[in-house]
């Protein structure tokens, strides 16, 4: 099955399993390439490439890898090795941008929010935080509100109140980001819109799909699962959407350079 694959594919699978081997057994990659949200001190600009080269467990490693051997190879043999490079890496570090950019702009309110209640901490104020922005810390707290509310002069809880919320915080803006998902998006856009007639077998569809009506329904899923901002769902919804976005304007742009194109 290896000699079917085109050598780009290939070796990005070689180079994905790799260092997921070595981030899992050998030393923890995570920390310093995983990309952090640009509020955090331990974000820095490399890892808008390095984030996608790292998986945050083996299925995750998996459900990528299985898009990129799926559907990469005829990408590749369509544009050639560099192009297929080309186009891999940049709606791969597109995703992070428009994940990033989408990410700062929330994570900002919060940090404006957390800044007020720390200035001026309250029983209420700390409800009205945590049930806008946490609302999972907020069913978590209810026996702390409770005797906060009962001793709201209490210097203890009014330190401990500051605590959770500027942990929560902390917290929030050093999640890492990673994985190749946006790049895999931005491959089945690419798809979708080459080959958008291509009958699409999918083991959890009875009957065949043609890929322009899959690629649309799982995007447009993508931008209201981002838009939903559930916040027991842990997947970078907008990272799937900036890769579909680049990989739209890219397709775009080499169509007005058809003669480089092909």
């Amino acid at each position: 099955m290896m000699q079917s694959l085109t050598p780009t594919v290939k070796n990005l699978l070689i180079i994905n399993i790799v260092v997921f081997i070595l981030n899992t057994y050998v030393i923890n990659l995570t920390n310093g390439f995983a990309l952090r949200s640009l509020l955090s001190p331990e974000f820095a600009p490399h890892q808008f490439v390095t984030y996608m080269f790292l998986h945050g467990g083996i299925t995750h490693l998996f459900g990528n890898m299985f898009g990129l051997f799926m559907f990469g190879p005829m990408l590749e043999r369509m544009w050639g090795s560099k192009k297929f490079l080309i186009f891999y890496m940049v709606t791969g570090v597109g995703a992070g941008l428009l994940f990033s950019g989408i990410d700062y702009f929330e994570n900002s309110q919060i940090k404006e929010a957390a800044a007020l209640y720390t200035e001026y901490p309250s029983p209420e104020g700390m409800v009205d935080f945590l049930s806008q922005h946490a609302k999972g810390l907020y069913q978590a707290s209810l026996e702390f509100l409770n005797k906060f509310e009962e001793n709201p002069n209490d210097s203890s809880y009014i330190q401990y109140s500051i605590q959770i919320v500027q942990g929560y915080y902390n917290q929030l803006i050093n999640i890492p980001m990673v994985g190749a998902s946006g790049a895999i998006f931005g491959i089945l856009m690419a798809f979708g819109m080459l080959f958008p007639n291509t009958e699409l077998f999918l083991l959890f569809f009875p009957f065949p799909i043609k890929a322009k009506y899959f690629v649309t329904f799982y995007g447009l899923y993508e931008l209201y699962a981002g838009i939903q901002n559930n916040q027991s769902d842990n997947v970078a919804h907008f990272a799937h959407v900036g890769g579909m976005l680049f990989a739209y304007i890219l397709l775009r742009y080499w169509n007005t350079q058809r003669t480089n194109f092909y």
